[in-house]
């Protein structure tokens, strides 16, 4: 394999280590291998007194990361081998020694920036989109639920914003993710060229990290008009914190002011489509996930991920919409109406956080 075959591409160059994933033809989208070479030159770059940054960019124009190779995932289960295990949780080492990297991290994201992708982009301390940008956690919609440090990140964003994106896999454009807290700064992808040669010729001071944000100051913005997801706040806050799906859909189904219809039309569409059991699930992690630190939110994370392989939708999610592409996924249960209390409760069953604390069996199932 040729250096510009290689899945990850590294360089340094004027004390910044830039990782390039290198898969566009399939959106960069994340394997094992990649995750280890992430790993591999963040901890080398961590310990180097010469590196003071790091760049983490998806090759193309298409994507950052478009989230983690999903067909690996169910060919590995289907196989009964490991590599399904092996690989989210290592993913979600990489991402938890990310958060706190000692070295400022500037996730550039151009394109999709969906799933695994996320995780990567979160725990970065510099998050920088473009006006191409669509962002979001659309597991739910292949029968999962949102990890990669998404428990954490979620239900953090502003209100219900995070519960709502959550629950529904809504992707956000450049101006919602600025509003919600998902990206610190928008950069016109024409200033992207500008932007790399700004970091060649930038003279390091003994704070990379306000180095970094003096120069983005001068490039790129902090708002952008438009924001969906401002426009339609109030009514987000009021909806996603009722106590269960269940009311959420009665909620959305029974709002009459014109202004709101088409939002709740839709939002309706994407409850209907998604699985009945991921969402039931997504939404009681994220209520547990605003209460738990972020070891404990990965730990919570994989305690489901052991589980939901062979309980879960996602194998059937996958054959549907990867596999067979037929599109029409076979939930189970097929509805909200038919899912009961008990098969939520029994995911989170035994789950203990790193402080021994258990989570409360009998705290009511958000479902």
């Amino acid at each position: 394999m040729s250096e510009h075959e290689a899945p990850v591409l590294a360089s340094v160059r004027n004390r910044v280590g830039h990782l390039t994933l290198n898969r566009p033809a399939g959106l960069n989208a994340l394997t094992l291998p990649m995750v280890r070479l992430l790993h591999r030159h963040l901890w080398a770059w961590e310990l180097d007194p010469d590196i003071v940054a790091v760049v983490i960019r998806g090759a193309g124009e298409k994507a950052f990361c478009a989230g983690g190779d999903i067909r690996m995932l169910y060919e590995s289960h289907a196989a009964g081998d490991n590599q399904h295990e092996l690989f989210l949780e290592e993913e979600y080492a990489l991402d938890e020694y990310l958060h706190g990297y000692a070295k400022p991290v500037l996730a550039l994201m151009d394109g999709f920036v969906l799933g695994g992708g996320m995780g990567l982009a979160q725990s970065a301390s510099l998050r920088v989109i473009t006006e191409r940008t669509r962002m979001g956690m659309p597991e739910v919609g292949i029968g999962f639920f949102p990890d990669v440090g998404g428990s954490y990140f979620l239900p953090r964003l502003p209100g219900e914003l995070g519960v709502y994106l959550g629950v529904t896999g809504h992707h956000v454009r450049a101006a919602d993710a600025l509003y919600a807290g998902l990206a610190d700064y928008c950069l016109p992808s024409e200033r992207l060229a500008e932007l790399d040669r700004a970091l060649d010729s930038l003279n390091w001071s003994y704070a990379p990290r306000e180095n970094l944000h003096q120069l983005l100051a001068g490039l790129a913005t902090e708002r952008i008009p438009g924001s969906e997801l401002k426009a339609y706040r109030q009514v987000i806050d009021e909806i996603f914190s009722l106590p269960n799906l269940q009311e959420i859909r009665t909620a959305l189904q029974s709002d009459s002011r014109p202004d709101v219809q088409d939002w709740a039309e839709e939002t309706i569409r994407l409850l209907n489509k998604n699985s009945p059991l991921a969402m039931a699930v997504t939404l009681e992690l994220l209520r547990c996930g605003r209460r738990l630190n972020l070891a404990d939110c990965f730990d919570l994370e994989l305690h489901l991920d052991r589980q939901w392989f062979d309980k879960g939708d996602l194998m059937e999610g996958i054959r549907a919409l990867i596999i067979d592409k037929d599109k029409n996924p076979r939930w189970n249960p097929p509805n909200l109406e038919e899912l009961q209390d008990e098969q939520v409760k029994a995911f989170f069953a035994g789950f203990h956080t790193r402080r021994t604390s258990a989570i409360a069996a009998e705290r009511p199932v958000t479902q």
